[in-house]
């Protein structure tokens, strides 16, 4: 790629960028004016650095429509969230049920689980669309099921799970509802309570805008998980048991508070657009990529069918181009950013019918352009004449 070529990111599934400017404003002004530890001293600098916590907190508790803005964890990732609910919900003999389009950071800590201290898990299969029928979770519940895991849009194939209608069935049954919001936090509309969800976890530096490093994780106040981690907390240091109260409970260690400013303007952010805005954006984006993709030979589209419900990503493969060499090709010769491979999302490709080859992921965000899709487009259909099938 020259190196005066613009680069096209269309890898916003993974990292949304660039970052709004308040974004950055936020992290440096902390980094320079209030880089003190939170709640380990009461001097100006250790208050104000707890202030930003709190508005990130604050931020976020009105983003989700979570109740006490103390029942999220601030963590450094959705994956540490998740690490959190399942390993501390779970003991031996739990059965979990989780859906066939989980990212890794769901599968591998309940397959962790499943060989350490012998928990059973179902992976309830989707159509090869990414859509699951919530009839299949209701047949899989047993009186020992401890967990319902499921992600709220899948990485790979976009598609998006009924979550209010897994809530339903959850909360009648008494069994708690963990949700991974990596593909939805700050895209689709989120109330924990509406949708019945007991556990969220999420991350800082995709739709929220936020920067890498940041996230966290909403624990109702029914729900009494073990720390993940135990350590400092400012809190009943007294004690040599890890603090009861929220959120130090689940927070030892000095906190990225730097990255957590850029959470909180980041998520003011999306409040100001609104997620109903953002989806409805990024969903005609698309649509607009995925048309014309679709009159391209040899290509096939991943995920939901036209019409049906979607967040903003395109998966796809064309025959006889690997899914990585048609990645390195659009980086190199076309200064365009997308992901290719597995996803961390080996299930989804199953169900695609996509284990074998893998795929190209091509997702936008909130500052993608019109005129960005339409140089992926562009660019496949140039590709295709050089690779005939």
């Amino acid at each position: 790629m020259a190196q005066e070529q613009p680069l096209i990111y269309l890898d916003h599934a993974a990292t949304s960028w660039p970052k709004p400017q308040a974004v950055v404003d936020a992290v440096m002004q902390t980094l320079q004016q209030g880089a003190a530890n939170p709640g380990r001293g009461s001097h100006r600098m250790a208050v104000q650095s707890g202030r930003v916590l709190f508005e990130a907190r604050k931020n976020l508790a009105k983003l989700l429509r979570i109740a006490n803005p103390n029942d999220i964890a601030l963590t450094a990732n959705t994956t540490v969230g998740l690490n959190l609910a399942i390993k501390g919900m779970l003991k031996p003999g739990d059965h979990v049920i989780a859906t066939a389009v989980e990212h890794n950071s769901v599968r591998r800590p309940l397959e962790y689980l499943k060989s350490s201290i012998g928990i059973t898990v179902t992976y309830v299969e989707t159509d090869r669309f990414g859509e699951l029928d919530v009839a299949r979770i209701r047949e899989e519940i047993r009186p020992e099921t401890a967990l319902v895991a499921a992600a709220h849009s899948s990485n790979l194939l976009g598609s998006i799970l009924p979550i209010a209608d897994i809530g339903e069935i959850t909360r009648r049954n008494g069994i708690p509802l963990l949700v991974d919001a990596a593909q939805s936090a700050g895209i689709l509309d989120i109330d924990v309570e509406e949708m019945g969800i007991d556990l969220l976890a999420f991350p800082g530096h995709k739709a929220l805008l936020g920067p890498q490093g940041t996230g966290g994780v909403y624990i109702h106040p029914r729900l009494d998980p073990v720390p993940l981690l135990h350590g400092g907390t400012g809190s009943q240091s007294e004690s040599a048991e890890q603090p009861t109260v929220r959120p130090d409970r689940y927070e030892a260690g000095t906190p990225n508070t730097p990255g957590m400013a850029g959470l909180a303007a980041g998520v003011r952010h999306v409040l100001e657009l609104t997620p109903k805005a953002v989806h409805a954006r990024e969903t005609e984006l698309i649509a607009r990529i995925r048309d014309g993709l679709a009159s391209v030979a040899g290509i096939t589209l991943l995920g939901p069918q036209e019409g049906r419900p979607r967040t903003g990503i395109c998966a796809f493969t064309m025959a006889g181009v690997e899914a990585s060499e048609l990645s390195f090709i659009l980086d190199q010769h076309y200064g365009i950013a997308v992901r290719a491979g597995y996803h961390c999302t080996p299930l989804a490709h199953w169900s695609a019918g996509t284990a074998e080859t893998g795929a190209v992921r091509a997702s936008v965000g909130a500052s993608t352009t019109d005129q960005e899709a339409e140089a992926l487009v562009l660019a496949i259909r140039e590709i295709r004449t050089h690779y005939p099938i």
